[in-house]
């Protein structure tokens, strides 16, 4: 009986061999008029190493509302992959940060965004794994009850943000960095 070919992972970004990040653009609370925080995304070289460097200023409004990131437009099918997964570190104020999709190329308002929040550490570096089943739309922060279903298969947007968490238990604000060296998709059944 023949068996399944094994899938590995699915490499989304590779930061360490990237040329430039001109593909990706700020999508940052400055869309909206009474928004001022900033997002940078650039290139990190080291003599033995590059990543990527997402540097943020979070600067809320009094409710605590501000978000800061970058977005790029993708043509994702990631059908068959429970994770998408990555290593990061931070350094500064923010320590809980999201990954944000869209799909069918619903790329802006008034469409919703599938966000999952994860959580940094600011000692060391810190592995995500984020299950693929658990991006819920959202809009402008708020959760969709009974929105409608991520289409893995037709992911045309993603994204990186950090916010200062109006509808959440926390507040951030000020200056952050967020280093990522590359961002994967993990197979079902995949052991690691």
């Amino acid at each position: 009986m023949a068996q399944n070919p094994t899938v590995s992972n699915l490499l989304l970004f590779d930061f360490q061999n990237a040329t430039d990040l001109n593909n990706w653009t700020e999508q940052s609370d400055t869309v909206r008029s009474a928004g001022k925080s900033k997002a940078t995304f650039d290139l990190y070289k080291t003599q033995t190493n590059q990543s990527a460097i997402l540097f943020t200023l979070l600067n809320p409004l009094p409710n605590g509302a501000c978000f800061s990131g970058v977005r790029t437009l993708t043509q994702l099918n990631l059908e068959g992959y429970e994770y998408i997964s990555f290593v990061c570190k931070t350094t500064g104020n923010a320590t809980t940060y999201k990954i944000i999709l869209r799909h069918n190329n619903l790329n802006d308002e008034p469409n919703p965004t599938y966000e999952q929040k994860f959580k940094v550490n600011t000692d060391s570096d810190t592995t995500v794994k984020m299950p693929i089943s658990q991006f819920h739309p959202y809009y402008r922060g708020k959760e969709i009850i009974d929105g409608p279903a991520l289409n893995v298969k037709n992911i045309t947007n993603f994204g990186i943000q950090v916010a200062g968490g109006v509808y959440e238990n926390f507040k951030q604000s000020g200056l952050s960095s967020l280093v990522v060296d590359q961002i994967w998709a993990e197979p079902y059944g995949n052991a690691n």
